[in-house]
């Protein structure tokens, strides 16, 4: 949202952190003031809080087509996804996983670390340039082991690939492998329907669809069983140990109830700020580019544009400049923004070195007029010459 001044404040990073929804935060209010009781407790203050968590989980069940007793809170997504990781090779004895070099770090670095450790041998899934994976490798790399772990996101956090989950469903259910989709950019941005998909985990985090930080779930289906990832005590029926963040889980369930009920309105409203994007940065800048599939509409997330620049002395300082000119944006991933560490998608994808990189990622909050200046800054270092 931009402030009413000379000078806007415009926040294009929300694939990192949505700002909080006043209605996420009214609900939470009560259990930050009011309703203090420890949900593990039998008394009365104990069980006006634990049914605030079970309302929740029942919430996030229904909206996403599982049982209550499928759906296990977390303190984000990358607990979630540590879990299912370290829960089901571990539990299920399994030898074998597949992943891609294009996942988030949650993933990578835990499948990596189990590598390391010798308990799993590693594939990696083919794609090519634009980062589309390649199905046909997956279910080649299947066939060569007689049970596998795959770990495949719903969307790239930091070039809006979507990848069809359901088709590499099909093929881990024909394998009999146990597949977990990392779908925290994309929940409360898609419907998400586990009755109509072939995987075993699915995970949401609250902040990135204008709830909480600290907040998440994992949704396991029913019938499996993996080790817990913290040991300490029963809660979360013996998945997750820990007293349980009571108006984080409440403001989790309250955010995805709005997202849901107010998606198609925000995606036409998000997907036409980021044609408006494409639109005009074409027309500022010469031999502007975008990476992966980030500009096509139909096989990336809305909420997604991962800009490639031409070659520049502004590339160095790319997003200080954005930055002291109001325009909070990514350099690819958040999670190495501020350290000297590139990309590991973009060098994945063998994107050149010499070419600057911003990500903007939009939510409902923003503007056409706040595209309209973060257009205008970019222009400045990079505006078309003159013919």
């Amino acid at each position: 949202m931009t402030p009413n001044h000379a000078t806007p404040s415009v926040y294009f990073d929300n694939a990192a952190t949505t700002p909080l929804d006043p209605e996420v935060l009214d609900a939470m209010m009560p259990f930050l003031t009011e309703h203090f009781g420890n949900p593990s407790s039998i008394h009365g203050h104990g069980r006006k809080v634990r049914a605030a968590i079970e309302n929740a989980r029942k919430t996030i069940a229904h909206l996403i087509g599982a049982a209550p007793a499928e759906i296990s809170f977390t303190s984000g997504g990358t607990e979630a996804d540590n879990y299912a990781a370290f829960g089901s090779i571990r539990t299920l004895g399994l030898k074998h996983a597949v992943t891609s070099k294009l996942e988030h770090h949650a993933v990578l670095h835990t499948l990596e670390a189990l590598q390391k450790s010798g308990e799993i041998e590693l594939s990696f899934v083919r794609f090519d340039e634009q980062g589309k994976l390649d199905l046909e490798h997956l279910d080649e790399l299947l066939g060569t082991h007689t049970r596998s772990f795959v770990s495949l996101m719903h969307a790239n956090n930091e070039i809006g690939n979507l990848n069809d989950i359901e088709a590499i469903g099909r093929i881990c259910r024909a394998h009999g492998a146990i597949f977990h989709t990392d779908t925290v950019q994309t929940m409360g941005h898609y419907r998400h329907n586990v009755q109509q998909l072939q995987n075993h985990f699915l995970v949401g985090s609250a902040h990135k669809f204008h709830g909480p930080k600290g907040a998440g779930f994992i949704y396991t289906s029913a019938g499996l069983q993996v080790q817990p990832l913290i040991h300490g005590g029963a809660q979360e029926r013996n998945v997750r140990a820990g007293t349980e963040n009571v108006y984080g889980i409440v403001g989790l369930a309250k955010a995805l109830e709005i997202a849901y009920r107010d998606m198609d309105q925000h995606q036409q409203h998000i997907q036409g700020l980021k044609d408006r994007f494409i639109a005009k940065l074409r027309n500022e800048i010469d031999d502007v580019q975008f990476n992966g599939l980030s500009a096509d509409a139909e096989q990336s997330l809305y909420t997604v544009l991962s800009v490639s620049l031409p070659p520049s002395e502004f590339n160095e300082m790319l997003l200080f400049n954005l930055d002291i000119n109001h325009v909070s944006a990514s350099g690819g991933s958040a999670c190495t923004s501020g350290s000297n560490i590139g990309s590991h998608v973009l060098t994945a994808l063998g994107c050149d070195p010499q070419r600057g990189a911003v990500r903007f990622s939009m939510s409902k909050y923003n503007t056409a007029e706040e595209v309209d200046y973060a257009v205008e800054q970019l222009a400045k270092m990079y505006r078309k010459v003159p013919a």
